[in-house]
């Protein structure tokens, strides 16, 4: 057990940037090592606001048929494997948390620090996670990209600015792609969507990306669970400080840099993905014993 903290800790320590990282009751992180947290790396603030319509997803297919959780538990395991950026290290984090305890739950961490669908490097993203896949098998992904990708999109020699069409196009056919990979290994797929920002221009961009991928994810038959509303106050706005489920109080919930999350934050993102996930495999309620496994699936963080 004492390893499985260790390799968490260590995995997570890489995405930290040099802003302060919180936990949940405000305390800084690097005085509390034993406290796990998420990512801080900051993300690129791309280009000017733009729309946020998208156009629907017409006569995509629903792919293929995927073995249900429930009969992957009846097997006695169930494999979970966290795919994105440093705000996938976070939810990863929340869901080795939320997870600890369920008997044959493993959760490994494929996710890695400024990566993302937009970039130069997309394509090292789709044999990445071939290999990653291939080298330490799943039943179930569970993805958050976003947080680097407001930026254009060079495809078959053209460079689609973000928010256009072209761009909505070109970064829906590598959402596609990835899902389809994922799939054709047998791997059920959730697509996390991406929290409220605090600086509005970048909300705006966070929330085109998050409709453009709902509609793909929706046309694949694919679930798409939203944090928005988790991640937003009573008006919709963004608020650091959110009431938290379990207390009613009210708890620091971001990283100072209104993009990332407090280890409260990621928390609460991942108990809507915990709660599905229980669901689909038929999971009972948390136990205290056998906690999950936790592995770094051979991607750097």
């Amino acid at each position: 057990m004492r390893a499985n903290i260790n390799s968490l800790t260590a995995a997570l320590l890489v995405g930290v940037g040099i802003g302060l990282v919180l936990t949940p009751d405000g305390r800084n992180w690097l005085q509390h090592p034993t406290l796990l947290f998420g990512s801080t790396a900051s993300a690129s603030a791309g280009p000017e606001p733009v729309s946020a319509a998208v156009q629907p997803v017409a006569n995509a297919s629903t792919g293929p048929a995927i073995t249900p959780l429930k009969v992957r538990m009846a097997s006695g395991k169930l494999r979970v494997g966290v795919f994105g950026d440093s705000m996938g290290d976070g939810l990863w984090a929340g869901l080795y948390r939320d997870l600890n305890g369920t008997p044959g739950v493993t959760v490994t961490k494929f996710s890695e620090v400024s990566t993302g669908l937009s970039r130069y490097d997309y394509v090292d993203i789709q044999a990445k996670t071939e290999r990653q896949i291939a080298e330490t098998p799943v039943d179930a992904a569970i993805i958050l990209f976003g947080t680097n990708d407001a930026q254009g999109i060079s495809m078959d020699g053209q460079i689609h600015a973000f928010g256009s069409e072209g761009w909505k196009a070109a970064y829906g056919k590598r959402v596609d792609d990835l899902v389809n990979l994922l799939r054709s290994r047998d791997i059920a797929v959730y697509w996390v969507g991406l929290p409220k920002m605090k600086r509005e221009s970048f909300d705006a961009k966070m929330t085109l990306i998050n409709k453009v991928v709902e509609a793909h994810m929706k046309a694949l038959n694919v679930p798409y669970i939203s944090t928005v509303a988790l991640t937003s106050d009573d008006t919709g706005d963004y608020d650091a400080y959110l009431t938290a489920h379990d207390s009613g109080r009210r708890q620091l919930m971001r990283a100072n840099d209104g993009i990332h999350m407090s280890m409260a934050g990621y928390l609460r993102i991942s108990e809507p993905v915990v709660e599905r996930l229980r669901a689909d495999a038929g999971l009972a309620s948390p136990q205290a014993t056998a906690p999950a496994q936790v592995s770094a699936g051979g991607a750097g963080a």
